[in-house]
């Protein structure tokens, strides 16, 4: 009841997410899951000096983002609600309903805030003079919200975005989002089969071990591409006509039809700006623990012409 009579008050500005999954239900990122197992323990101790005021997610397109969200939402035991778009055609109205989502939050006691495509929502220091400066007040409120350390372990706000190098410095900082976890694809073929398996329990597939084949080295799929070609082996499986051939080789066949996406020098500009971005070396595939600030720059800078 107090749900419905939020999301009611709200009118479709937030939405609870609740979620079935834990962090059981992600494969891999080892490191990340432990830190936030840690935090989500002080939060139920109580411990909330040590929390930190917030979390930015980033990685390319489809490496599960949101998902990360989800899973960890299912063993927080405080509520999660998603921003959705509070932005409104008259003026004044976009301040009112942000004004609105802030109250209602405070009002919670304990929350999890999630924005999802951060670097849409957020607005810019200097919007500019093409949205009467709706931008840089959009920024301004949540700037101050996001800083107020009275709601330290009580409102946490968690950014995802495959862009982080275009949401506001100053949002992203020390104090307001304190924790930045970068996502990245697979790197071996052993996290890529682990993954796969994952995906088949989350979907309720009837996968198991001895229907994965040997997955080359070179494999360098995310989570949603993945995800896609079981899906299609799972199609080409029920299509076939009796006797099916046995589901590994589908699932080889498809596999090894599935071509890299054609935007690969963007996605890997996204995979350096999570690197950038990163907050603990933890986090980071062995590759890039190494690199260094200049090395990162002049890689970015490369790849920039290709975003």
């Amino acid at each position: 009841m107090k749900k419905e009579i939020i999301e009611r008050e709200c009118a479709g500005l937030l939405e609870f997410l609740e979620s079935p999954f834990t962090l059981d239900s992600l494969a891999g990122n080892d490191a990340v899951k432990a830190w936030l197992r840690e935090d989500a323990q002080l939060l139920r101790r109580g411990a909330l000096h040590a929390l930190p005021m917030g979390y930015l997610i980033a990685g390319r397109i489809g490496t599960g983002k949101t998902f990360l969200v989800q899973c960890w939402t299912g063993e927080l035991g405080i509520p999660c609600v998603v921003l959705k778009n509070f932005r409104d055609r008259w003026v004044g109205a976009t301040e009112a309903n942000l004004e609105r989502i802030f109250e209602v939050l405070r009002a919670l006691g304990q929350v999890v805030v999630f924005v999802d495509e951060a670097d849409q929502a957020t607005g810019k220091r200097d919007g500019g003079a093409q949205d009467g400066g709706l931008s840089g007040r959009v920024y301004s409120m949540l700037a101050k919200e996001m800083s107020e350390t009275r709601n330290r372990g009580r409102i946490m706000w968690v950014f995802a975005t495959s862009r982080p190098d275009l949401v506001e410095v100053d949002l992203k900082r020390q104090g307001r989002l304190d924790v930045h976890i970068p996502l990245f694809p697979p790197e071996t073929a052993s996290e890529a089969r682990a993954l796969l398996l994952a995906i088949a329990k989350k979907m309720r597939l009837p996968v198991g071990e001895a229907d994965l084949p040997e997955l080359p080295q070179h494999v360098l799929l995310g989570p949603s591409e993945l995800e896609g070609a079981l899906v299609r082996a799972m199609r080409v499986h029920e299509l076939s006509a009796e006797p099916r051939p046995p589901l590994r080789d589908t699932i080889a066949r498809v596999l090894a039809d599935v071509r890299p996406s054609a935007a690969g020098k963007r996605l890997e500009y996204m995979d350096m700006v999570a690197v950038k971005e990163c907050t603990d070396a933890r986090f980071l595939p062995a590759r890039f623990r190494d690199m260094t600030p200049e090395e990162i720059e002049a890689r970015l800078a490369e790849l920039r012409p290709f975003v």
